[in-house]
């Protein structure tokens, strides 16, 4: 008998439910801040990548201080 009142109280027992929310809420935050570094990695690495293009392309212009 005393079993099933401790499986009960075991079962009614919520202290451990707001550790969970907590845990997923996190879980969620560092996802989406995951996805967010790979969506604006891909974008930089493109726009890096034509910078250097037009930086390799260019020529200096010669200066003389005569």
């Amino acid at each position: 008998m005393k079993l099933f009142a401790h499986i009960k109280n075991f079962a009614a027992d919520e202290s451990g439910a707001v550790t969970v929310d907590w845990v997923v809420l996190t879980a969620a935050i560092v996802g989406l801040g995951i996805a967010v570094v790979a969506s604006v990695r891909t974008g930089t690495t493109s726009v890096a990548s034509e910078i250097q293009s037009s930086l390799e392309a260019g020529t200096l212009a010669d200066v003389s201080f005569d």
